[in-house]
């Protein structure tokens, strides 16, 4: 795993400021770095030893010196990309992945030299024959890629940071970011809080030629029920599912250094180490996190029972409130606001991960894929209820009346009468919204659908699918791009350690977008044909648990330990005053303080937007 950043036009000409740009990203490459400079162009890349420790280090090219290139990632096919160029008469002189790069991009247009990748990559390429820059990032976006660009300058990185550290980028907000950040956590792609940077799309390739033009180009769609085969049995499914994870687990086990697991004790985590655990020769080592005196939080009693079945080397970290003093640090990572309290404990285990091993697999992607949050049921039940209950809207807002004014059951049962009447995809966007409209636009001091219309934007791609087909695309271009895999690779990074996602391989993720809707969910019934294919390899209790979120008890944190902290940064001269209705904080520090509502994953929201304002100064 690394870091690259660079600069092309009148910018290249200071290769000194491209070192700059490197040294915000030590922490993604603390082994090695390196720049390649051509006509017009400087690009660099710090680098992490994973793949071909001793021959590898930047900067690479192919063998004329004539393309450089930078890679953040892993090219799992690498080794076969290395036979076949070698064959055509390519001579290589390192053992890794980064070189294949230079070889290909001599005569492969960029489309076709991303779509010949399969990895979780972050690359740019040189071609100073051509002058032109190729930009790329991997199919669903694990790795992040930045630019800026005001025609003939264009500067890239890996975060913001290393895009802001280039002295012809300017620093402003983008106010249009508040309103989707207010009501998700994030800001989406290809938005950010900086005005005129971007992010590379996934499955995106953006390419300057000589002379100054710029195109984002897609080189890759996921692909759903494409074969057009007999549909499959549910035996044949499972046994599929199970050999292509197990081929996704294999190819990511490949490392020249230490490697482990996150380990959660979760269908998705368990699946992963067990597969782990039948490849190995040794103890797989497993990391998981909890939260002392919190059980609705903790789920390291469950994790301890797949490590001993697992035969695992198991450690575990605990979580206490006091952790809440990282959450500067958190920011930095991020670059800007980021409302997922759970890069808390991911920072943690991240961190006690790296003490052990360089390369550490985990689970994510399983729920995603597989149909696995309470969402997707609630979705396709509301669907079904309208169509056999016409008159559903006024009854949802009969019964949602004479509900208790709790929460647990209470609460989500009036969130799903609430959407009785709403299109399906603003349902989804309010089961997962940090806050309701109402409030958001509270803060904001009027009503902005900037949020709406995305969700909008994306479930009109999917038109034509059937609607768990929909919904699981939505939430792969929504909440796992800009929620949980920018939460992973920050978090991870930012203690050099490499995290490799087995259920987001390309072919496994192509498998179960085109499995009929009714294998992935029956009922209350989620992630079936999964857990028909890992039944002997998990103890059958991590089968039928009650799924749990990787959350932190914010609710009771900011009601007991951290309530003075709250309330300090978000009073009275806080940043944040200046950008959002200063009655409207007040109101939601109280109503949480009094107990009249659970508002933990907005303050902690509002939280990190007010350090981001404070470190920037606006």
């Amino acid at each position: 795993m690394c870091g690259i950043a660079g600069a092309v036009g009148v910018a290249a000409g200071n290769p000194s400021a491209v070192e700059g740009q490197l040294r915000t990203l030590d922490h993604r490459g603390p082994d090695s770095w390196g720049l390649y400079r051509g006509r017009g162009a400087t690009i660099g890349q710090t680098r992490l030893r994973v793949i071909d420790v001793v021959t590898g280090d930047p900067p690479v090219t192919d063998e004329g010196g004539l393309i450089g290139v930078a890679l953040n990632g892993e090219i799992y096919n690498f080794a076969d990309l290395r036979h076949s160029l070698a064959e055509a008469g390519h001579r290589l002189t390192t053992r890794g992945d980064t070189e294949v790069l230079a070889h290909l991009a001599e005569d492969t247009e960029p489309v076709e030299l991303a779509r010949r990748l399969d990895g979780m990559f972050a690359f740019a390429v040189w071609d100073d024959r051509r002058r032109r820059l190729i930009l790329g990032r991997d199919r669903v976006g694990k790795k992040p890629l930045y630019y800026w660009t005001n025609g003939p300058e264009l500067v890239f990185g890996s975060e913001i940071k290393a895009v802001l550290a280039h002295p012809a980028v300017p620093r402003r907000l983008d106010p249009e970011a508040l309103a989707p950040y207010l009501g998700f956590g994030y800001v989406p792609t290809p938005g950010t809080f900086f005005e005129g940077i971007r992010s590379v799309p996934p499955g995106h390739v953006l390419v300057r030629d000589a002379q100054g033009g710029v195109e984002v180009l897609a080189y890759w769609e996921p692909v759903v029920g494409a074969d057009g085969g007999a549909e499959p049995t549910a035996a044949d499914a499972a046994a599929r599912c199970l050999e292509l994870l197990d081929s996704a687990v294999r190819k990511r086990m490949v490392a020249d250094v230490a490697l482990g697991a996150f380990l959660s004790g979760g269908v998705d985590s368990s699946a992963v180490v067990a597969l782990m655990a039948r490849a190995s020769d040794s103890p797989v080592r497993t990391f998981t996190i909890g939260f002392r005196d919190d059980a609705a939080f903790d789920e390291r009693e469950y994790a301890r029972a797949v490590a001993r079945h697992c035969g695992t080397d198991h450690t575990e970290f605990v979580v206490e409130p006091d952790a809440v003093d990282l959450l500067e640090e958190l920011v930095w990572h991020h670059d800007q606001p980021f409302g997922d309290s759970s890069a808390l404990p991911t920072y943690l285990l991240s961190k006690l991960t790296a003490e052990q091993v360089t390369v550490a697999l985990c689970g994510d992607g399983g729920d995603e894929l597989f149909a696995g949050y309470e969402r997707f049921t609630a979705a396709l039940t509301l669907e079904r209820l309208r169509r056999s209950l016409p008159f559903l809207p006024s009854l949802a807002r009969a019964l949602a009346g004479r509900l208790p004014n709790g929460y647990g059951t209470a609460r989500k049962v009036r969130r799903f009468l609430a959407a009785a009447d709403v299109p399906v995809q603003h349902a989804l966007r309010t089961w997962t919204a940090y806050t309701s409209d109402e409030i958001r636009d509270t803060l904001l001091g009027g009503a902005d659908g900037t949020g709406v219309s995305g969700f909008d934007r994306e479930w009109d791609r999917s038109a034509g699918h059937p609607l768990l087909t929909r919904l699981l695309l939505l939430n792969l271009r929504t909440y796992l791009l800009d929620d949980l895999l920018p939460k992973v690779d920050r978090m991870s990074m930012a203690h050099a350690l490499e995290v490799r996602s087995p259920f987001l391989d390309t072919d496994l993720a192509t498998f179960a977008l085109g499995l009929p809707p009714h294998l992935q969910v029956r009922g209350m019934s989620r992630k079936r044909v999964l857990r028909a294919a890992i039944t002997d390899l998990v103890p059958g209790e991590v089968l039928t648990r009650p799924k749990r979120g990787f959350g932190v008890p914010l609710d009771r944190w900011f009601s007991t330990d951290l309530r003075g902290f709250a309330e300090d940064r978000l009073g009275a001269g806080a940043r944040i005053r200046d950008h959002l209705v200063p009655a409207a904080i007040d109101t939601v520090l109280g109503d949480h303080m009094a107990g009249r509502a659970r508002h933990g994953h907005l303050i902690w929201s509002l939280l990190t937007l007010e350090l981001f304002l404070r470190r920037e100064g606006w």
